[in-house]
């Protein structure tokens, strides 16, 4: 299956407990070539093993794309720029990013005043 765009096809780097989980669960794997799909399950496999997860936690049912929302929602609570989310995410533009996720940045004003604040703090007081 072809990507939806050019900039879908892209490298993203992954933290280090993720790459040894992977390679983990690659080297348990019976007979397994390096052309072959690493996860060969389907978007439906994904989706029912989320509606049996959340049935068994009673936790909200999320779709299999809203964890990649999710993701980005961390990554700008985590204070990360949305041009890096963007590329991360493989939008064709930043402006993607800022509509897609916008109503998440509000939040940030509060922050940037408080760290500007801290920044400024004299040694004494002004007199």
């Amino acid at each position: 299956m072809e990507p939806k765009t050019p900039k879908s096809r892209r490298l993203i780097a992954v933290p280090t407990f993720l790459c040894a989980l992977v390679q983990k669960y690659a080297e348990q794997l019976y007979d397994y070539e390096p052309n072959e799909r690493l996860f060969p399950v389907t978007k439906s496999y994904l989706h029912s093993e989320m509606t049996r997860g959340t049935k068994k936690s009673g936790i909200k049912r999320i779709r299999v794309h809203d964890l990649r929302h999710s993701h980005a929602s961390m990554l700008i609570e985590e204070g990360f720029s949305a041009l890096l989310i963007s590329e991360r995410l493989g939008h064709e533009s930043i402006e993607t990013t800022l509509q897609t996720y916008s109503h998440l940045y509000p939040n940030k004003q509060i922050e940037v005043a408080n760290r500007l604040d801290q920044m400024n703090k004299p040694d004494s007081p002004i007199e």
